[in-house]
């Protein structure tokens, strides 16, 4: 992996990219007016005690406490409180890459032993020997080649068991924790905190789809069917009544950028009044949100501790925010500034 760092981000960009994009309710109440028994039970204690106190936390309380108030002109029904969160670098870290790019390089590596002609065969030889420069060169062609035997050419289910596996054993490169353990507990608290007061809170990400709903439900407490990514083509088999279904190499959708303004209206079929994202790929599911007829909240993670995390916006190759930072500064919506809203970012074990 230290090969792999020292090459240069603007040349590695299109490959990341490009490889993560091809992977990849609660009952309402009689009356909505009436709060859940969790959502009294967090107003008696604070429910954001990762967040230190501020503009951006003052800002969540209030919107949350004025939409769920069935006096307020504000009201929003509990069959309308969509919430919406991108979860690369929103609701877990993204570099040095994007995690799913890890778990992609090691699947081959894990296969490896079975592929012994893979030492001498790229783009499999590059992976082997942590030469991304070497990967690069592969162009589209090599990549297609990892993805099909990392994501595809086997059945939802067998790759469902692979990232299974990952999740819980991989650990990153120089956090030296699982990648599962480097979720970030404030936003833990705020998803938490939007279903207890009946919020129907779903991931809308750029990352595989299917990767995301193997780990995601257990560690975020966000449903499967609630979790919308990029996808793969697939393919239905009856298999003498044992039916499966098969990861295709072939791009389906990329849930990215206009794509996820287009993957809410096809999945959800509601806009959101919560919307909550780190880049300028979540962009236009924050503009698409704002225009909600409802009182809405827009909401940036801007990564600014460089000690606890790391430290990144215009000019990262990875989670780039730029125009989202202009446009939600000019707009006022809110940023969550990590060096000095969050008390801890990471789950303390």
């Amino acid at each position: 992996m230290d090969k792999m760092r020292k090459k240069s981000p603007q040349r590695l960009i299109a490959v990341l990219v490009f490889l993560v994009f091809l992977t990849g309710c609660k009952k309402e109440q009689a009356k909505e007016e009436t709060p859940t028994k969790k959502a009294e039970e967090s107003a008696l204690s604070d429910p954001l005690p990762s967040w230190n106190d501020g503009k951006t936390k003052t800002a969540i309380l209030d919107y949350v406490k004025d939409v769920t108030n069935s006096d307020s002109p504000n009201f929003i029904p509990v069959k309308d409180r969509i919430a919406t969160f991108d979860n690369d670098g929103t609701l877990w870290s993204e570099q040095p890459f994007y995690f799913q790019l890890f778990f992609a390089l090691d699947q081959v590596k894990a296969m490896a032993p079975k592929h012994p002609e893979w030492k001498n065969k790229q783009p499999f030889k590059a992976v082997l020997e942590n030469n991304m420069g070497e990967l690069m060169k592969q162009g589209k062609t090599g990549l297609l080649q990892i993805v099909a035997v990392s994501h595809a050419g086997m059945t939802t289910d067998e790759f469902e068991s692979n990232v299974s596996k990952w999740i819980n054993t991989a650990q990153h490169p120089t956090k030296k924790k699982l990648y599962k353990d480097l979720i970030y507990q404030p936003m833990l608290e705020l998803v938490k905190y939007l279903q207890d007061n009946q919020f129907k809170v779903f991931i809308v990400s750029g990352g595989g789809i299917d990767f995301m709903r193997a780990w995601a439900e257990d560690v975020y407490g966000i449903p499967k069917d609630q979790i919308v990514g990029s996808t793969l083509q697939a393919k239905y088999n009856y298999n003498n009544g044992q039916p499966t279904i098969s990861k295709l190499p072939a791009l389906d959708f990329i849930d990215d950028k206009e794509g996820k303004p287009v993957a809410i209206e096809k999945y959800i079929g509601k806009k959101p009044v919560f919307a909550a994202g780190n880049s300028d790929g979540d962009l236009q599911m924050l503009e698409w949100t704002a225009s909600n007829k409802y009182k809405n909240f827009e909401l940036y993670v801007h990564h600014t501790d460089s000690i606890r995390e790391w430290a990144y916006d215009r000019k990262s190759e990875i989670g780039k925010l730029d125009k989202g930072l202009d446009e939600g500064k000019a707009k006022k919506w809110e940023f969550a500034d990590m060096k000095t809203d969050w008390k801890i970012i990471f789950p303390e074990n």
